[in-house]
């Protein structure tokens, strides 16, 4: 939605040093969740929010590690912070908390009890890893298979080689975020999750619906079909930062942290705007 001059001063960034560094509001929802410093051996002298905003920094702009601004701490301490909130599951317990936090201040439950499905396929690089090849969308590369609420907020994520259908991947990004949302259990789609195959693998994880929403047949040009624009306007949001523009990393691992990033990144700046009055910001 384009900005106008109410709503403008709420999303300036010119006081800040770059654009993706966080405002005071904005750190104060992500620091309680960084681990403090080890009692034992050298203290800490690393600050962990100078180290959140190079991430966010290369999220934003897709540089590379090396290219990190000077100001910020060394590329090579940054990129262990990183790996390691990767590997220790911090990121997407930051998604998953902000998510909860961000259902609650709009007035909605913690947990939604509906969802919408969809994945994206973007291209690879020759670095390396899993990949495949996406026969519809004619790409080689790997899927990027989300699960929104009905608000958009990303809750469920799975990253897999592009050859692998929608109707087969789904059952993995369900399962995956069964005791995260337990009240979950509708779900839009489209036609590529349609037949019995997806709803037999759902079969013995509880009760599950489907609603398949298809494009009309007689439909020409444009159309808004219900629901599905959710998750279409999920993958827009996240495009906004060109660390996603393609798949850059070797590892599942760390494709699936930096989609993570880039959604956290959303998630502060919108609950921030609702704790704070926009002057401040």
């Amino acid at each position: 939605m384009a900005w106008t001059e109410t709503t403008r001063a709420q999303y300036r960034r010119e006081c800040l040093r770059y654009a993706s560094d966080l405002t005071d509001a904005e750190w104060a929802l992500i620091a309680p969740f960084l681990p403090a410093g080890s009692k034992r051996g050298r203290p800490r002298k690393t600050n962990l929010r100078a180290v959140v905003e190079a991430i966010l920094y290369m999220a934003s702009t897709g540089c590379q590690w090396r290219a990190i601004p000077k100001d910020f701490p060394p590329y090579s301490t940054v990129q262990g912070y990183f790996y390691a909130w990767s590997h220790g599951g911090l990121l997407a317990h930051i998604n998953h908390m902000l998510v909860m936090a961000l259902r609650e201040m709009v007035g909605r439950e913690a947990s939604p009890t509906a969802g919408v499905i969809d994945s994206q396929s973007v291209k690879t690089i020759e670095s390396g890893g899993p990949r495949g090849f996406d026969a519809g969308k004619k790409i080689k590369g790997r899927k990027r298979h989300v699960v929104t609420d009905t608000e958009g907020h990303l809750v469920g994520l799975q990253v897999h080689p592009a050859d692998i259908q929608d109707r087969d991947g789904a059952p993995d990004v369900l399962t995956s975020i069964r005791s995260l949302y337990p009240w979950l259990r509708h779900i839009f789609a489209d036609g590529g999750y349609g037949g019995n195959k997806l709803r037999d693998a759902m079969a013995a994880l509880g009760q599950w619906s489907f609603e398949i929403i298809k494009r009309s047949d007689t439909a020409k040009g444009f159309e808004l079909l219900p629901r599905r624009w959710v998750v279409e306007r999920t993958f827009a949001w996240l495009g906004r930062c060109r660390r996603l523009a393609k798949d850059f990393e070797v590892t599942i691992q760390s494709a699936t942290a930096w989609i993570l990033v880039a959604h956290i990144r959303r998630l502060t700046r919108r609950l921030a705007s609702g704790l704070k009055p926009a002057r401040q910001l």
